[in-house]
């Protein structure tokens, strides 16, 4: 069985954030991995959304993209 549970080291213990929902005493081998700080809210689509301004005529794309949503006939207009 592997569980993965994140802790916080404080010397040589470890706490963990959860139970690992196994009885006291019960033998276990752990791998210790550093894992880096969580990212900022919205870094993600910031670091994608850069991509696209390296890209020719993006734009112009997008604008037409957004024309005909708007223009579809599906949709109720917006005031």
């Amino acid at each position: 069985m592997t569980t993965v549970i994140r802790g916080v080291v404080h010397g040589t213990t470890i706490q963990l954030k959860e139970s690992p929902g196994m009885p006291d005493g019960q033998e276990v081998e752990v791998v210790v991995r550093v894992i880096g700080p969580a990212p900022a809210w919205g870094e993600g689509i910031l670091r994608s959304a850069g991509v696209a301004a390296q890209v020719t005529g993006f734009d112009e794309a997008f604008a037409e993209i957004e024309r005909a949503r708007k223009a579809s006939a599906f949709r109720e207009p917006e005031p």
